[in-house]
């Protein structure tokens, strides 16, 4: 049975999903309202995560995933150590859906993401027509150590 699956970062980007979780498919985007991207982790090796935030939105990508495609996910996400799974719900053409999606675990402070992680989903920002500038703001505020 199918799921649909919530994608804010990494899992934005279509080619390295393609190779992560080949059978998963696309079937639209959708705005988190209320909640707020953000990176954290080891400052140079933060990955994203959202928090709620009732002033922030976030573009994500819905994804269809099966059992095997949600176990590879499960795998790259380092379910359940670094993140844990919450249900949301978004409009989806028109639709209030439940989706699942990973949040961060309590615990890893805010930092700075490395070059190349960052410029994956902002590959999946443009391929998906998103506003850069939120992915931009999330840099902004995450930043440990701001000039």
């Amino acid at each position: 049975m199918a799921n649909l699956y919530l994608a804010y970062g990494s899992n934005m980007n279509l080619k390295q999903m393609e190779v992560r979780c080949p059978t998963a498919k696309v079937v639209g985007k959708a705005t988190l309202k209320g909640y707020e991207l953000l990176f954290k982790g080891v400052n140079g090796g933060a990955y994203a995560t959202i928090k709620k935030n009732p002033d922030k939105e976030t573009p994500v990508v819905v994804w269809e995933i099966d059992a095997i495609a949600e176990n590879r996910l499960d795998k790259y996400e380092g379910f359940p150590t670094l993140y844990g799974k919450s249900n949301l719900r978004v409009e989806l053409d028109g639709k209030k859906v439940s989706a699942m999606v990973y949040i961060m675990n309590r615990g890893p402070r805010l930092g700075m993401p490395e070059h190349h992680y960052y410029e994956g989903i902002l590959a999946g920002y443009e391929a998906a027509g998103f506003d850069p500038a939120i992915l931009e703001d999330a840099l902004d505020a995450s930043n440990p150590d701001p000039e």
